[in-house]
């Protein structure tokens, strides 16, 4: 298929689904979810909030994939290594695939032990906290999505909990001393993805992009760029994507992802020397190199994030299912394979209908990418987290690819305001160059208004015109380059106040929602 092709099924996508037909659908699967669980906990005791904890746990779902999955397929959309509907179709399978086959059999009730559940004793108090921390985180992620603001998943159903919590049980049952370490992740998280996105980014510059024979170079770098993410992505893998299947400690992880990237550089590195023999001198050609490996980071970066972030849609839905089964409390409860469908199928439809709106604001609405930029971002994105996660440091997946993003916007930013002496030398050099040829059209001139020449003077008039013409020529293509350099690059200003702002009000925002829920609920069911 080629991408004339893709190009028009993009199209065809935006023109089939307009915003009702997106909204019918979305309803649709929620309410197949809604029967699904009617028809199948009939009998179960008390299961009007089982059947509306499906209902918004599948809400909750839709609005991950709308929101979220947009840091895993974003930068390699933005830098068109990959088109918008292929983006929506490896992600969306990918997602599912890390939910189901690697999303865990047993969750903790409260994600990051934000509250203390012990000290809600009372089960139906608790079905309510539950359901209202949903339905606010879900709320909170939908109007995110709808402004275009990529924020933290985990964040929002954090405040969720923390906001029902306190109004069931007081300001007591908070840990807040994981609420600090979470607050520290809003600047721990970008602050590491735009630093290792940065230093990514500046040593290809440096020993590529910046070099006379870029394809040279290429082939030297390029394998061991793509070993270094197979060994960064692997590590992450078995420690993030199968950690629920295969116990390893992090040794043990490095190892193996460690033996993977030496086969992956055996294997790509007669690839790269063959397609670095039909491309281009030029940042066109050395691009395309990194294609390929982009598309394979958003595909992991998605079984991962399906395997881990999918607890936050089915958390608080598996301890509503476990206390209305048990008719009890429980600080860890299992996962029944339905509740797993509902969250692996709501990412899939949420983000094929709603994620394009996020994908473009993190893959060209904060600055341009191209493959080389966005190669960066995904090495930042799994190499963060990897550090930070035997660091003890709390990050969040989202503000690291964001962080990545800006990363990779100011480098370029810096880079060019650095070129202030390249600016200055080519600015001297058009001064002389126009000195010079001035002289030599004042010499023409002086030479064509004598009425008897030599040969000499014939002569020198014939080289005269060679050299203005060669001169003239110069003159612009020093002109067309000053030009060039001095057009700086800057990352978007109102991006970054429209997406700092909304990671700084989730947790607050979400928790007030969530509080106002509960209450609504305790008032209705009173």
């Amino acid at each position: 298929m080629d991408f004339e092709t893709i190009n028009k099924m993009d199209k065809a996508t935006d023109k089939t689904l307009p915003g009702f037909a997106k909204l019918s659908l979305g309803l649709l699967f929620i309410v197949v979810v809604f029967l699904w669980s009617y028809t199948s906990h009939g009998n179960v005791p008390n299961n009007s909030f089982l059947i509306i904890g499906a209902v918004f746990g599948a809400y909750m779902a839709m609005n991950i994939g709308a929101n979220d999955v947009a840091n895993n397929v974003g930068p390699a959309v933005g830098s068109k290594a990959i088109t918008m509907f292929w983006a929506i179709v490896i992600a969306a399978i990918f997602e599912a695939a890390g939910a189901l086959i690697a999303g865990g059999e047993v969750v903790k009730t409260i994600k990051k032990g934000i509250i203390d559940p012990a000290l809600i004793s009372d089960p139906e108090i608790f079905i309510w906290a539950m359901t209202a921390a949903l339905l606010s985180a879900a709320l909170w992620l939908n109007f995110a999505t709808s402004v275009g603001a990529p924020v933290s998943t985990t964040h929002s159903i954090v405040g969720g909990v923390m906001g029902a919590g306190i109004a069931a049980a007081g300001f007591a049952i908070v840990s807040w001393g994981t609420m600090a370490k979470i607050a520290a992740s809003w600047i721990i998280s970008p602050l590491f993805g735009g630093v290792v996105a940065a230093l990514f980014l500046l040593f290809i510059k440096k020993n590529i992009m910046f070099q006379k024979d870029m394809v040279t170079s290429a082939k030297k770098f390029v394998p061991y760029l793509i070993a270094i993410m197979s060994w960064a992505f692997s590590t992450y893998l078995i420690l993030k994507g199968i950690k629920h299947l295969i116990k390893v400690n992090f040794l043990t992880a490095t190892l193996v992802g460690l033996i993977i990237a030496i086969i992956v550089f055996f294997l790509v590195k007669p690839l790269i020397e063959k397609s670095a023999q039909k491309i281009e001198n030029t940042r066109v050609g050395i691009n395309s190199l990194f294609t390929i490996p982009l598309i394979f980071s958003a595909a992991l970066l998605s079984f991962a994030h399906g395997a881990n972030d999918v607890a936050n849609a089915i958390g608080p839905l598996a301890a509503i299912n476990d206390a209305i089964i048990k008719s009890a409390v429980s600080s860890q409860v299992g996962i029944p394979f339905w509740v797993m469908a509902v969250g692996a199928l709501g990412i899939a439809v949420g983000l094929a209908l709603y994620g394009p709106r996020i994908i473009r604001t993190v893959g060209s609405e904060i600055t341009e990418l191209d493959q080389v930029r966005a190669f960066s971002i995904a090495m930042a994105a799994a190499i963060t987290v990897i550090i930070a996660s035997q660091l003890g440091l709390p990050v969040s997946s989202t503000h690291i690819a964001v962080g990545g993003v800006f990363g990779v916007g100011f480098l370029r930013e810096f880079l060019d305001s650095s070129e202030s002496k390249i600016l200055s030398d080519i600015r001297k050099k058009l001064k002389k160059d126009k000195k010079i040829l001035d002289k030599y059209e004042a010499e023409l001139i002086s030479l064509e208004e004598k009425d008897k020449k030599s040969k000499s003077e014939y002569i020198r008039v014939v080289e005269l015109y060679k050299l203005i013409e060669e001169k003239i020529e110069q003159v612009r293509i020093e002109k067309r380059d000053f030009k060039a350099k001095k057009r700086v690059k800057y990352v978007k200003r109102d991006a970054i106040k429209k997406i700092v702002a909304a990671w700084i009000i989730t947790v607050p925002a979400a928790a007030l929602l969530s509080a106002s829920i509960f209450f609504m609920i305790k008032g209705i069911m009173s």
